[in-house]
């Protein structure tokens, strides 16, 4: 439901950030590390470590500030 939206920010913001997605019904001891119980869960990292997670699926612009705000941390 959110594959489009995320596959757009990651060309989007390629020079800024890496996306990586995470199959949680293959990588199930990934997902029970992390704590994901609801799909789809996104996970903000920053120099290795998860600052913000969104769960749901939510509109672009919503993950777009959620980015920007780590981003200008920098």
């Amino acid at each position: 439901m959110v594959a489009t939206t995320v596959d757009q920010i990651a060309k989007e913001y390629s020079e800024s950030i890496k996306v990586v997605k995470v199959n949680t019904d293959e990588n199930p001891s990934t997902a029970t590390s992390y704590g994901i119980r609801s799909v789809p869960t996104l996970m903000i990292f920053d120099k290795g470590e998860k600052v913000d997670t969104v769960i749901g699926a939510v509109p672009k612009s919503t993950l777009e500030n959620k980015i920007q705000k780590y981003l200008n941390k920098t």
